[in-house]
């Protein structure tokens, strides 16, 4: 329990595998069916991107019990993780879920501000998102259905992504 509290991200990674599990109805991603590290291939504009669902990197799991098997992708530089508490994202949720999504830096950063700049289809002006204090428990809604890339920048680090957000 010592070393836990000692990784800040750790105490956060607990509370939002709780917060997550009570919230949506579904079970928290350490509950998933399979240990394997399959990748599930997304849209075409998202050819390069694939969630994971498999085994966290070791810097990821602080905070899940056992193996901690979760859907996740990582970010192109690796210094992010978005473990996904819900698939698919969705434009419109109407089953009353939200796209939960815990970001996870590899590094410990000075605290501050994760800032998201989306751009569907990575073209036009971005949609601006804010997860504060920092990478941690965040929902984030785009405005439309497609492939989303993310620009993340917070305290001494940055990395891109891309999600799918379905229709």
């Amino acid at each position: 329990m010592t070393a836990l509290l000692r990784h800040p991200a750790a105490v956060v990674l607990a509370a939002c595998a709780a917060l997550a599990a009570g919230c949506t109805g579904q079970d928290p991603p350490s509950a998933a069916p399979s240990p394997s590290a399959a990748a599930v291939s997304l849209a075409p504009g998202c050819a390069a991107t694939k969630i994971e669902t498999g085994r966290l990197p070791d810097w990821a799991d602080a905070g899940f019990s056992g193996d901690a098997i979760a859907m996740h992708v990582i970010g192109v530089r690796g210094d992010i993780a978005a473990v996904l508490f819900g698939h698919p994202l969705t434009v419109d949720r109407k089953d009353g879920a939200s796209n939960k999504i815990l970001w996870v830096s590899r590094e410990v950063s000075e605290p501050g501000t994760l800032t998201i700049k989306a751009r569907r289809d990575g073209t036009g002006e971005p949609v601006l998102r804010e997860v504060t204090p920092g990478p941690g428990p965040s929902i984030i809604d785009l405005p439309q259905a497609g492939c989303w890339r993310l620009e993340l920048s917070w305290p001494g680090h940055t990395d891109t992504m891309d999600l799918v957000y379905a229709g």
